[in-house]
């Protein structure tokens, strides 16, 4: 299970993407946190794995701040925004998911999270991240629009269909005769 802890400042958006996670048994919220002070007694009180962290936050505090304390606490971070920061900042965060999102991109952003700090790799074939996602890691991404790795068939035969015309059986040849 994925203990997350939530630092919003608007409080209705902070009970909402509570209740957008804990949808999800995989997902628990230890707490929701306002400002820097509230968010290293959340993490404190009860260490969660992961801290969703708004940039701008009460009291002028900013997210960059709390992120570069929660690090220290050993709590990994993924920046929630609604504008992400022109570079990446692997050394605050896992990455930035943009607002608005949809509750899926939510759940997919946080399974690549936890599949991150869990040391998971998985295979894939097609992008499978929101596109208001950008993760901050070493390895480079792939770019937008690049093929995917199983090529496509085109056109509506069936694979199947074109092996078996490629491939006659012996009772399908027709005689001379």
């Amino acid at each position: 299970m994925l203990k997350i802890l939530i630092v919003e400042d608007e409080a209705l958006l902070a009970e909402t993407l509570k209740r957008l996670i804990e949808v999800n048994p995989e997902f628990q919220v230890t707490a929701i946190a306002a400002d820097l002070p509230s968010a290293i007694e959340a993490a404190e009180a009860q260490l969660p794995d992961l801290a969703l962290v708004d940039l701008q936050l009460a009291n002028a505090t900013s997210g960059f701040s709390v992120a570069a304390k929660l690090h220290d606490a050993g709590v990994a971070c993924l920046f929630t925004t609604g504008m992400a920061p022109p570079f990446p900042l692997p050394d605050l965060a896992l990455g930035c998911l943009e607002k608005p999102f949809a509750e899926e991109d939510l759940t997919r952003a946080l399974r690549e999270a936890e599949d991150i700090l869990r040391g998971r790799s998985r295979l894939v074939f097609r992008s499978r991240l929101p596109e208001t996602l950008q993760l901050y890691s070493d390895q480079p991404q792939p770019e937008q629009g690049a093929p995917a790795w199983i090529p496509g068939i085109r056109g509506r035969t069936s694979l199947a269909a074109k092996l078996m015309k490629l491939v006659r059986r012996p009772s399908s040849f027709r005689s001379a005769a």
